[in-house]
């Protein structure tokens, strides 16, 4: 067995544990046999072009949903066994974020980070911006085109795709003391990923 399908194997059975599947080696297996046809397929050769996506881990988890999908289980069902599989991931990454908000920067961090993934994202064309206003004390952007929401719509499932979409809300949720996170909509159910960034109570101290 490939490496990776190993690994995302063991992820997984924490899945479907969560879920309380039946016979959890038969399920296991079925996700491992599935996710290895999916990463020999054309569809993950012609997904696997752009650097700033981990693509192997985006069909590890649409793989995941495919297979839960299987047993009957509600697309919210579905991203809860997920995000229980990824909980250590999450955790880690939580921790992190939070010693970045205790930092006075914060904001600043914030700020950085968007610019230079919106200028790695329009070098390799994995996301498509409408708009991208970068102003003294806020990020506003809209996205109309996004190649993680047609990777799942590849294989059927583009409302899952909230599983990543929902990745940068839960992220700001951890950056609250200096950052403000607005999300009008996302492209996995809606027209477009319109968000705004906004540095929190600047007002107040441009005042004193």
């Amino acid at each position: 067995m490939d490496r990776r399908v190993a690994q995302y194997a063991k992820v997984f059975r924490k899945a479907v544990a969560h879920a309380a599947i039946p016979d959890a080696d038969e399920c296991v297996t079925s996700f491992a046999r599935r996710l290895e046809e999916m990463y020999a397929s054309d569809l993950f050769t012609e997904h696997s072009v752009y650097p700033t996506i981990n693509v192997g881990h985006v069909y590890a988890v649409i793989a995941m949903c495919l297979e839960l999908r299987e047993h009957g289980l509600a697309d919210e069902q579905v991203i809860a066994c997920v995000n229980v599989a990824f909980a250590a991931r999450i955790r880690a990454f939580d921790t992190l974020l939070g010693a970045i908000d205790l930092l006075p920067n914060c904001y600043a961090i914030a700020r950085r980070w968007n610019i230079g993934d919106h200028g790695k994202r329009m070098a390799d064309g994995s996301i498509d911006y409408d708009i991208f206003e970068v102003r003294e004390h806020s990020i506003e952007y809209a996205i109309s085109g996004c190649r993680y929401v047609d990777m799942f719509e590849a294989w059927g499932i583009r409302r899952l795709c909230k599983i990543f979409c929902e990745t940068d809300t839960r992220s700001y949720a951890r950056l609250t003391r200096h950052v403000e996170f607005v999300r009008h909509s996302d492209l996995s159910d809606g027209p477009s990923c319109h968000d705004e960034i906004i540095e929190r109570n600047h007002r107040k101290r441009d005042a004193s």
